[in-house]
């Protein structure tokens, strides 16, 4: 009996040393309040494998093991920007308010410019002027001031003016808005971050190629009362209902970025208004345009093209982050930096392409059950093309 209570102290004393030292390594190696700058920093120093739905890079999904602050972890469910904490209108939709978002881009400040300054005047002066000139036709031509009518068919001075006018009007708006279309549609620098929206009924999914390959889904966070068990339903945090989305795209600031646009169904159409971008998402066509964030931040979009039933669900969540914290972000999704300056050398095949990856794959696995069909042997028949009899390779016709 006594050496039995004598083994139970033992094993008791042995458990409370275990539980000490697990309690004092643990104190040891958790993470220290950081600044959003060191988090930044110390965020790609542990990788480790993350679940499936985080992204990938060549097969391998990695994030870091991080602060939960970390910019590294924006994707996981602790965004590095709070929604709610965000300058208000910046970014966002707000109630009661129809005015232009305070734009963050260049061609969005000069588009602003555009619209407040030489567009919006100019819209005024005419309505009023139609307005005054529709006033004085009731009061002064009307048919109790007037018994005899007047027998005058037309003034030369006014024909000239109702015709000059006008084409003075449309030279002054045609100016800067050609040099505006000019500046959206610049194609993108060397060493532009390039990231490829591809629309989906009903979601978005995009591709970092420049970065190793990083893949992420944005889907629409649902409501409280909308998610099955399981699901994480939206937050303040993470942005206003109907806009809020599980990953957000993640973009450095005073980088350019070259934005390339396509669809696996239908046409959808990326927009986000704080940067003046409104660029259609069409199967089979890749569109391109660029732009640079200035100022970091959150912002949102939603697509603006008719795309069917749930096109209304199809959110746009964009977090603007420094270029170390992106970079950051970058190797905890298991990605890679370019070389600075570096032109982009990623081939970006349009949707269903020979050189895609769809079609890729399908002859992987016919290759993989039947071996390598040597097409190239034979000499392909030849038809005439309509009238002109010129020879083209059967299924060429249409070239």
């Amino acid at each position: 009996m006594l050496r039995t209570g004598i083994k139970g102290w033992v094993l008791a004393a042995g458990f409370a040393l275990t539980a000490l030292t697990g309690a004092g390594s643990a104190g040891a190696q958790a993470p220290a309040a950081t600044s959003p700058a060191t988090a930044a920093a110390a965020a790609p120093s542990g990788l480790r494998p993350a679940d499936s739905n985080q992204g990938q890079a060549g097969g391998t999904v990695q994030k870091a093991d991080a602060a939960p602050q970390s910019p590294a972890l924006a994707m996981d469910g602790a965004p590095a920007f709070n929604a709610t904490s965000s300058a208000p209108g910046v970014g966002q939709p707000l109630d009661g308010v129809i005015h232009i978002q305070p734009q963050v881009t260049k061609n969005g400040l000069r588009a602003h410019w555009f619209h407040d300054r030489i567009l919006f005047p100019l819209i005024t002066i005419i309505s009023i002027l139609v307005l005054v000139l529709l006033v004085v036709v009731v009061v002064k031509f009307r048919a109790s001031a007037n018994p005899v009518p007047s027998r005058t068919s037309h003034n030369t001075f006014i024909e000239v003016v109702w015709t000059l006018v006008p084409v003075l009007i449309l030279v002054a708006i045609a100016v800067p808005s050609i040099g505006l279309l000019q500046a959206q549609f610049k194609p993108a620098p060397a060493g532009a971050v390039t990231l490829k929206a591809i629309g989906n009924q009903w979601f978005w999914s995009y591709q970092y190629p420049d970065h190793g390959g990083i893949e992420i889904t944005a889907n629409m966070l649902k409501e409280g009362n909308q998610v099955a068990p399981g699901e994480r339903a939206r937050t303040a945090a993470d942005g206003p209902r109907l806009l809020a989305t599980d990953n957000r795209v993640v973009l450095p600031v005073g980088v350019p970025i070259r934005l390339i646009t396509t669809a696996n169904d239908v046409i959808h159409s990326w927009a986000v208004p704080a940067f003046w971008i409104k660029l259609d998402a069409i199967p089979g066509r890749l569109n391109e345009t660029s732009f640079t964030i200035d100022k970091p931040g959150l912002y949102f979009g939603q697509c603006s093209e008719l795309c069917g039933a749930r096109h209304a669900f199809m959110p746009i969540a964009v977090e603007a982050v420094t270029p170390a914290q992106f970079a950051a972000w970058v190797q905890a999704k298991g990605g890679k930096m370019p070389a600075p300056g570096k032109a982009s050398d990623a081939v970006i095949p349009q949707p269903g392409a020979d050189n895609s990856a769809a079609v890729a794959d399908e002859a992987a696995v016919a290759n993989a059950m039947t071996g390598p069909i040597e097409n190239g042997t034979d000499t392909p028949p030849t038809s005439p093309q309509g009238a002109t009899g010129n020879p083209g390779g059967v299924g060429e016709a249409g070239r």
